[in-house]
């Protein structure tokens, strides 16, 4: 299979690909919980901190205009990749999840008792503990959107649940188990006729698809750096023009003011305006080098590597007796979460480690779909840029191990 692209080359930029596990050559295939980190990304940390470190934007001396100019690139750089209109669009959180959280704390105030924020079952607990807090704090009412057969959106359910009290619709982009990717278009188009805002959780979309937040039309759309080949510590919050300061501060705090007397406040526009105290600087400037490595490679021919390792990797596992794979929506992305008969996942996850295989065993953060699918728990093999046919081969025959041991 010709990816496209240099898959030595790919493999070699990552340091930790070249290790081994219980005497084992890593195969790592937990990319939708964290991805690894290209040496470009360690490299631009480092040399920022060695070079040219400060606070950002206060500061008048040459290290803390020189942090600050590589914090604000950073900046642009995740403007460009979602093709946001401007910079001051783009808020850096500590992850999408305070992302989202910002939101809906900024909505606080306009929640009504009986107003209603339409959800999916699909969703990653972080797109939904935040709106269960307007539910116990503000009387909002959650309405719930169930699934097609093969795990895809429900649409109709969707345009049902979407009434005159809607205030917000907050879906996923790409779900983390069962990687089906949302009609997004049609979702904001379905929720503006009705007046409401949209939020997109891209945490997975963002890696495997091209996302132009003009063209989606969404309000408000989050996304991670560590699940995009960046670091930990850091998400982006976008909102569409007007949107962000609409919403009230989520932290106070330096930064996010403009005057400050001891009987009155006033606070800045965003992006600053939720950007309370010293940001992740360093974070920034490794997602920034994440988004510079991974823009290196066309998006089609990373999107059809990683669907031909899914689609290997589904053709041998189909053969596995007792053997369920969840979510088989046409167009998902590399995610594949199955279950054994009378398994735990949990004792799959252990044993194929065993064998140098990295895979995520659990619920997920998605307890209302594993609720839905009558599961506990899955067992969930996700592929990256960096994954191979080998490695694909290794994994079903370490899953062939562990089946006969457990069995």
């Amino acid at each position: 299979m010709t990816p496209g692209f240099d898959l030595d080359a790919v493999r070699a930029a990552f340091p930790i690909l070249s290790r081994e596990v219980h005497g084992q050559p890593l195969v790592y295939l937990d990319n939708a919980a964290s991805a690894q980190k290209p040496e470009a990304v360690m490299d631009a940390m480092v040399r920022q901190t060695r070079t040219a470190y400060a606070n950002v934007h206060r500061g008048l001396h040459t290290l803390a205009n020189e942090t600050t100019e590589a914090f604000e690139a950073a900046r642009d750089k995740v403007r460009a990749f979602l093709n946001a209109p401007s910079s001051d669009t783009i808020v850096f959180a500590r992850g999408a999840t305070e992302g989202i959280n910002i939101v809906a704390n900024g909505l606080a105030d306009r929640i009504q008792p009986g107003d209603e924020i339409v959800l999916s079952i699909m969703e990653h607990h972080s797109n939904i503990v935040p709106w269960h807090f307007l539910r116990d704090r503000h009387g909002a009412v959650l309405r719930w959107v169930g699934l097609t057969p093969d795990g895809g959106l429900d649409l109709p359910a969707l345009e049902a649940a979407i009434g005159p009290r809607t205030r917000i619709v907050a879906l996923t982009h790409m779900s983390n188990v069962l990687g089906t990717v949302t009609p997004a278009v049609d979702i904001v188009r379905l929720a503006h006729a009705a007046g409401a805002e949209v939020l997109l959780d891209g945490c997975q979309a963002a890696v495997h698809l091209p996302v132009d937040v003009q063209q989606l039309g969404c309000d408000y759309y989050v996304m991670s750096g560590h699940k995009l080949y960046g670091p930990t510590g850091i998400g982006v919050l976008y909102g569409a023009p007007g949107r962000l300061d609409a919403l009230r501060p989520f932290q106070g705090g330096g930064e996010m003011i403009d005057i400050v007397e001891t009987d009155r406040i006033t606070y800045t526009t965003a992006p600053h305006r939720f950007e309370a105290g010293t940001p992740p600087i360093l974070e920034a400037v490794g997602l920034g080098a994440a988004i510079d490595w991974i823009g290196q490679f066309d998006v089609s021919a990373v999107a059809a590597h990683e669907h031909a390792l899914y689609a290997r990797a589904v053709d041998q596992i189909q053969s596995v007796n007792g053997l369920t794979v969840h979510g088989t929506a046409p167009g998902k992305g590399a995610v594949l979460s199955f279950s054994l008969n009378g398994v735990h996942p949990h004792d799959i996850a252990q044993l194929v480690d065993r064998y140098g295989v990295a895979i995520r065993a659990g619920h997920h953060c998605a307890q209302p779909l594993m609720a839905h699918l009558g599961v506990s728990a899955t067992a969930r093999a996700s592929f990256g840029i960096y994954n191979t046919m080998d490695e694909v081969d290794r994994f079903i025959t370490a899953l062939d191990k562990a089946r006969h041991m457990l069995a």
